[in-house]
């Protein structure tokens, strides 16, 4: 394993962006990254010993976001391919904090579940082909949202309630082909089975996405774990397996050839273990990972211990040759 420095400017380090990263994904020049708390996402450049000269690109100038730019999105997950960038949001509900400062309001806290419409979007931006700079994209979002599409589903419908980290409905991880949108979810897990979205998505016109029915189920057998990121890995996917409760680990990376599919049931042989990756206690959560262009996989954590954290106000990646 290998070390990488991210660098990010003051701003990204006030609003601790570095230390909430979950989604990452290589450009031609450098890396596209995002943060799970803030409604940006960024872009660092190699510059020969780390990644920096960081731009900063905010959501709501190439999308319109149903709650506006200043509310976060919860950007999940990323995908870069057939010359787009896209974006998606946890479509999770959120569970207030307990605040050990006021324990009398505790159990108030933990009664109360927040909707918030940005974390409901899936966004699409297309990227020129010379400087990789987004243009004004579409969006799926709204009325017309994913969750809206699986109010009758009866795997999922049930979990919609529930607040992500509940074993709620949360997406935490997008890989794009050709021709098809997986999405990964971190919950819910039925019954130790993990669950990933397989999606057709159109142009419906005037900066929107529409879903084209039907969608399509796959559950696989992580053990109990739930999909923190996802990335195309040739013909296969590489999966980021982690808990889908509030846990440190275990983590691990999987390989899922998805051309020997069965229909809708992927078990635990044949998925393959690509790499069992650290992770800290209350620390140090993978979230996001990215195959870069040499082979070598990048993962990036939430929470990064103090380890982690560079003088120059960086945030260190690690680097696997698988």
């Amino acid at each position: 394993m290998e070390q990488v420095e991210l660098r990010f400017d003051h701003a990204s380090q006030a609003s601790q962006t570095h230390t909430n990263l979950s989604a990452i994904r290589q450009s031609s020049t450098g890396l596209w990254i995002a943060g799970d708390e803030t409604a940006t996402f960024e872009h660092l450049t190699w510059t020969g010993d780390h990644y920096g000269a960081q731009r900063t690109f905010r959501l709501d100038d190439y999308v319109t976001l149903p709650a506006g730019p200043e509310d976060e999105a919860d950007i999940e997950g990323m995908a870069r391919a057939n010359g787009y960038l896209w974006l998606v949001g946890s479509h999770g509900l959120k569970r207030k904090k307990v605040k050990s400062k006021d324990p009398e309001k505790a159990a108030e806290r933990l009664a109360t579940v927040i909707r918030e419409e940005n974390r409901f979007i899936l966004a699409r931006l297309p990227l020129s082909h010379d400087t990789e700079a987004p243009g004004p994209g579409s969006i799926l979002a709204g009325s017309n949202n994913l969750t809206a599409h699986l109010k009758d589903d009866p795997h999922l419908a049930p979990f919609l309630a529930l607040p992500g980290k509940d074993n709620g409905f949360d997406v935490e991880g997008i890989a794009v082909t050709p021709d098809r949108v997986y999405l990964g979810l971190r919950g819910p897990v039925l019954r130790g089975w993990a669950v990933v979205l397989e999606l057709r998505i159109e142009d419906a016109g005037k900066g929107r996405l529409r879903l084209r029915e039907p969608y399509r189920k796959h559950f696989l057998d992580l053990g109990g774990l739930g999909v923190r990121d996802m990335c195309p890995d040739g013909d296969s996917l590489l999966l980021l397996a982690g808990p889908t409760m509030d846990l440190d680990g275990p983590v691990r990376v999987l390989r899922w050839r998805v051309g020997r599919k069965r229909p809708g049931i992927v078990p635990a042989d044949e998925l393959e273990a690509v790499v069992e990756l650290p992770y800290g206690v209350g620390c140090d959560h993978p979230e996001g990972l990215a195959r870069l262009a040499d082979g070598r996989l990048m993962i990036v954590y939430d929470s990064p211990s103090p380890a982690r954290i560079t003088p120059a106000g960086g945030v260190l990646a690690d680097v696997f040759t698988i």
